[in-house]
């Protein structure tokens, strides 16, 4: 009789696993779409660009 009453439990939340994946991926791709959006900004771009040529000018 133990053993169907923990089956049952354990069905009942069958589903949050799906429905726990779904918020990750869509938490995910919010975060990706805002670091896309950030990192194409036009203040970013120049500041990598600016850190890319310091490294690559520095004297060894």
């Amino acid at each position: 009789m133990r053993a169907r009453v923990g089956a049952r439990r354990l069905r009942a939340d069958d589903g949050m696993a799906t429905a726990e994946y779904a918020v990750g991926t869509v938490a995910a791709c919010g975060f990706g779409g805002i670091l896309y959006k950030l990192l194409t900004s036009g203040a970013v771009q120049d500041l990598l660009k600016s850190v890319i040529e310091r490294a690559l000018n520095l004297g060894f």
